[in-house]
């Protein structure tokens, strides 16, 4: 077993911020602003706090101090850990024992801020963006396997434990993740860990086009390969206001071409890996392009870059995340503007997107867009062109009526993170 606790801080306060240090603080101060009406914003590190509705809110509670690991047991393939605890202190840890988040943890700070700023457990959780491993291991709403918090009453709620097949009354992890601190204040966490892959090489198909490339896409998904990641990455189309740039982003040296990637990773047992990259280019026809084969360190490197949006480096455009069916991928990117940039993820099933001078009405038409094939958009990052718009989420009016219900349930006077991702919520 593994256990470590942080030094407890006094706890502080300023004019608008309170800084709790523990659980029961942060409880004592939820239930002082339940009593009084009184809305509070829920921060930890702050890495995230761009995404969403901006808020408007009498206080802000502040839970970076409840950082630490509670419990680590290897063996069992788990990690509990304070809610604030920073995402690369656990990664480092795991890695100690061979062993990783299979949910790829993103790291927005290259796109925010130009630097890497992981942010927290509580962090990753409460957003539930992952990386480019979703489509084989899943979100990371199936990596937590419990969880502490406290509800708009302040009051202190518990939910699963530390074994995958704990099924015993509802799965609350699963409301939690994505909620963006709208249902509760997490104080602890439970992830599901799973040992690292031994080896990962990448298959690099250079030159193809948003006509062709989501094929090779679905083709490696359909495969009989284990294929772990899918992306593409096209050179056109051009745009001088935008800041995603290939060569500058992946300066790498077993790239042996220029021009537009479709990249295809493969991960496991070095020898599998071999038989498999084997099969794989020939059922991708490969040879009928130009191919690059990165090998552990430069793969490694590639998919982090990937994973991070490394390629939207500090930008100052709006940031846009749509999910549709991978069928529709290329059929949205023909209905978006022509100089927005894009990047495809998931095998086809997730585009993001640098849109420079974007407006509310261009905004709206490509969420209609969107919806009508299929999927949904979330503006991740706002500019000083479009700062605002009323639906950053993408959320019909069944799904609306039910996180009402369940915004009433957990926080019945609305004083947890309102308004950031609905009005009402």
């Amino acid at each position: 077993m593994f256990t470590k606790e942080k030094q407890n801080f006094q706890t502080s306060q300023d004019f608008d911020s309170i800084y709790a240090v523990d659980e029961i603080q942060a409880a004592t101060a939820i239930k002082k602003f339940y009593k009084s009406d009184t809305p509070i914003e829920i921060i930890g590190l702050g890495s995230k706090r761009k995404i969403g509705r901006p808020l408007q809110c009498a206080k802000t509670l502040n839970l970076s101090q409840l950082s630490g690991v509670v419990e680590y047991l290897p063996e069992e393939l788990y990690i509990k850990v304070k809610s604030c605890t920073p995402i690369n202190e656990i990664e480092n840890l795991l890695k100690k024992n061979k062993q990783h988040l299979a949910f790829e943890p993103i790291d927005f700070g290259y796109m925010f801020s130009g630097k890497s700023n992981y942010g927290t457990a509580a962090g990753q959780v409460s957003c539930n963006i992952s990386g480019p491993r979703r489509f084989k291991s899943g979100s990371i709403r199936d990596h937590v396997l419990g969880f502490r918090a406290i509800n708009g009453r302040g009051e202190i709620i518990k939910s699963g434990g530390t074994v995958v097949k704990n099924v015993t009354g509802y799965d609350l992890s699963k409301l939690i993740c994505g909620s963006y601190g709208t249902l509760v204040a997490l104080t602890e966490i439970t992830f599901k860990v799973m040992p690292a892959p031994e080896e990962s090489t990448t298959l690099v198909l250079h030159d193809l086009n948003i006509d062709n490339a989501p094929d090779f896409l679905e083709k490696a998904l359909n495969s009989s390969q284990d294929v772990s990641g899918a992306t593409f990455l096209p050179l056109e189309p051009k745009c001088n206001n935008c800041v995603m740039n290939l060569e500058s982003t992946f300066k790498l040296n077993d790239l042996k071409y220029k021009g537009s990637i479709a990249a295809f990773r493969l991960e496991g047992a070095k020898s599998s890996i071999n038989t498999r990259l084997k099969n794989l280019k020939e059922e991708l026809n490969s040879r009928d392009f130009n191919i690059s084969e990165l090998e552990k360190l430069q793969s490694e490197i590639f998919w982090n870059k990937i994973k991070n949006l490394e390629f939207f480096l500090a930008t100052k455009n709006n940031v846009l995340r749509a999910v549709i069916p991978p069928s529709e991928c290329s059929r949205l990117i023909y209905q978006i503007p022509s100089k927005f940039k894009y990047s495809i993820d998931w095998g086809g099933s997730l585009v993001w997107i640098e849109a420079c001078e974007l407006t509310e009405e261009m905004f709206e038409s490509i969420r209609k867009k969107v919806v009508k094939l299929g999927g949904y958009i979330t503006m991740i990052k706002t500019s000083d062109n479009l700062p605002y718009v009323d639906d950053v989420f993408t959320i019909d009016r069944n799904r609306f009526n039910i996180s009402q219900s369940l915004k009433k349930s957990f926080d019945p006077k609305r004083i947890l993170n309102p308004g950031k991702m609905y009005t009402g919520t």
